[in-house]
């Protein structure tokens, strides 16, 4: 049975002859090829495997092989790891732990009401003074943040002898001078992580507080804090990161004074104490990866939790 297009009607003969006709050239038309998308990140994974891979892979290959200087040459071995957890290298883990979480710690606490002496400042220009110098001071570090301490806090610097600290058991080449210095750059990054989080807390459910009778006590411990916790422990893990990774700065003020991981793999890596130590001081830098990767495997759940009741 055949249909004429004047049974139709002339709307609909107008509608189907300009879709006969785009069919038509769309049957001809060329597809274009896509480029892949994975195409756009390729530098960026190559950079990464460069930079980041082949050290990695070098440092796990040495931390469970013997020295090309041994006896037997180069040979599957677990000795590396196990004199890592034991004895001198065991105690310097500790140590860099134990003052990572303690900076960590005592700086979260300092930087919450600076951060939040910000966030409700009504002048702008001390807002903008106070993130500035936390920009300036998180990044201030080294040799040059060591030599600082040394003039002003050391057993001959100015602010020791003004005021005899010796005199009173202080020492800055200590665990208490060291945690000293640590928070010196440690609370201004702290600030700088808590400001937009302390951004993201509503006027309303302050005034939703304040209705239902809740003290600013109140309001801190049942709603701000509980709101805030997985941002202050988010940025409890990236200040712990910082610390346990920081090694220039001990190494220009304390040495070997103070016991840290840093200061053994230096040591290892130039033999100031025993020769061909080179792989142990690998095993040691993988205990440090190791410690690392659960920082970053702790923060991450924590960031998106805090993103979701802040965004």
């Amino acid at each position: 049975m055949s249909t004429d297009l004047s049974d139709v009607g002339a709307p609909a003969a107008v509608r189907i002859a300009p879709a006969l006709a785009s069919g038509e050239r769309g049957a001809v038309r060329p597809r274009r090829r896509r480029v892949p998308h994975w195409l756009g990140v390729a530098p960026l994974l190559l950079f990464a495997a460069v930079v980041f891979g082949v050290p990695t892979v070098a440092m796990v290959f040495g931390a469970f092989t013997t020295p090309a200087t041994a006896p037997d040459g180069v040979q599957a071995t677990g000795a590396n790891m196990s004199a890592s957890l034991q004895g001198a290298y065991l105690t310097a883990l500790i140590g860099s732990v134990k003052l990572s979480a303690v900076t960590a710690l005592i700086a979260t606490g300092c930087a919450l009401p600076i951060a939040h002496t910000v966030v409700t400042s009504r002048f702008r220009l001390v807002r903008e003074a106070v993130l500035t110098a936390s920009g300036v001071l998180a990044n201030f570090g080294g040799v040059a943040l060591a030599f600082a301490f040394v003039a002003t806090l050391g057993n001959a610097g100015v602010v020791t002898g003004r005021f005899d600290l010796t005199e009173h058991g202080w020492s800055l080449y200590s665990f208490t001078g060291l945690s000293v210095v640590y928070l010196y750059f440690l609370i201004p990054l702290m600030v700088l992580i808590l400001t937009p989080s302390l951004e993201g807390l509503r006027k309303q459910w302050r005034e939703a507080a304040r209705n239902n009778g809740a003290n600013a006590f109140r309001y801190w411990v049942h709603v701000a804090l509980p709101i805030l916790t997985p941002a202050l422990l988010g940025g409890f893990v990236l200040l712990f990161g910082s610390a346990f990774a920081a090694y220039a700065t001990a190494a220009a003020m304390v040495g070997s004074s103070v016991p840290l991981v840093t200061m053994q793999i230096a040591d290892a890596l130039s033999g100031n104490v025993l020769v061909d130590q080179g792989n142990v001081a690998l095993a040691l830098s993988l205990d440090m990866v190791v410690v690392a990767g659960l920082v970053t495997a702790v923060h991450l759940p924590l960031q998106r939790r805090s993103a979701r009741w802040l965004d």
